[in-house]
């Protein structure tokens, strides 16, 4: 089994302040850090006792963190809860599947559908009519008793990555696409692309039976037999995130101070210590006010970014190294 992301950087840092890791030697996800003054602290893949749990909890919960970010003042996608009929029944106020619907014909589509609590861009999806609507909003609801029915803003999305009052990366986040040859059809120049993120060394898995890709294609008047012309660039999902097959642009040496600051600012509101702060805008390299905060996480995986080269693996080593340090030295 290969070793997992996180698990390799420690095995890489740990000896430079003398620290002893001890694996769990099976999935190789969890362990146990001991530092040199005696300190002992535990990881679980990209979790570490840096955040206090209750915030944590927040972040992971879209709807409480969108909550607490609009009550602060920070600009946050217009949006709202709806809930499967299990917690309807079980609770008191009532928004069902097809108040949902009514909400998202109220904010105009195309909308975002989103589980409340998934991570890693599960089940996040571009609706653009009821067919749509429906049919995505059914799959959300049997994996999460929440679903997030949100406006849809045009822009670039962005990855901040803060530790405590630093942003120690940015980027943005381009959705999974390919390019065409001429030759080949799209599931062809999948397959390939999927070669190429495991010869970069990254863990994505396309998934080529998504169904948001089908109904991407569809609005195209494409399938994955179809052959498109040579440099024909074709995005197949719209969510940008990595673990989903997007790619990423490093901008962390251009980001705005306008948004450095304003991630920082994010972070230690939602009392956190490390955040990774989700923005879509025009370009976080300028100054602009037209933007909105999508969400926040309190526990940001950076194998992707990690992946990109060697520049950004130093960046990704030297934040764990600074979360080490930060937990070695903590009373």
């Amino acid at each position: 089994m290969k070793q997992p992301f996180v698990t390799e950087i420690l095995k890489r840092i740990a000896p430079r302040i003398r620290a002893k890791l001890i694996i769990e030697p099976e999935y190789k996800f969890v362990g146990q850090i001991i530092f040199k003054n005696g300190k002992k602290t535990f990881f679980n893949n990209t979790s570490f006792n840096i955040n206090h749990l209750g915030s944590v909890g927040i972040s992971k919960d879209k709807g409480y963190s969108a909550f607490f970010l609009n009550r602060m003042g920070y600009k946050i996608p217009e949006g709202n809860t709806f809930f499967s009929k299990e917690l309807n029944d079980n609770i008191k106020i009532k928004r069902t599947i097809d108040d949902g619907f009514k909400y998202a014909e109220k904010l105009g589509f195309p909308v975002i559908l989103k589980p409340n609590s998934k991570s890693q861009g599960v089940l996040v999806a571009k609706i653009h009519n009821k067919t749509e609507y429906y049919r995505v909003a059914k799959k959300i609801l049997k994996v999460s008793t929440v679903m997030i029915v949100e406006r849809f803003y045009e822009g670039k999305d962005y990855r901040v990555v803060v530790l405590d009052d630093k942003v120690i990366s940015a980027y943005q986040r381009i959705p999974l696409y390919i390019v065409g040859d001429g030759k080949d059809n799209i599931l062809k120049l999948l397959k390939k692309k999927q070669k190429q993120f495991e010869k970069d060394g990254r863990d994505t898995r396309i998934e080529f039976e998504d169904f948001r890709m089908q109904l991407k294609l569809k609005r195209k008047a494409l399938t994955f037999k179809s052959v498109i012309t040579k440099g024909q660039k074709i995005s197949l999902l719209d969510n940008a995130n990595l673990s989903t097959g997007g790619s990423a642009l490093d901008v962390t040496e251009t980001i705005h101070p306008k948004f450095r600051d304003l991630s920082i600012r994010i972070t230690k509101d939602m009392g956190l210590r490390l955040c990774g702060v989700d923005i879509i805008t025009g370009d976080i390299t300028e100054d602009n006010d037209d933007y909105v905060v999508i969400e926040i996480n309190g526990a940001p995986g950076l194998d992707n970014y990690g992946s990109i080269g060697k520049k950004q693996q130093r960046i990704v080593d030297d934040l764990y190294l600074q979360i080490l340090k930060s937990l070695e030295s903590e009373r």
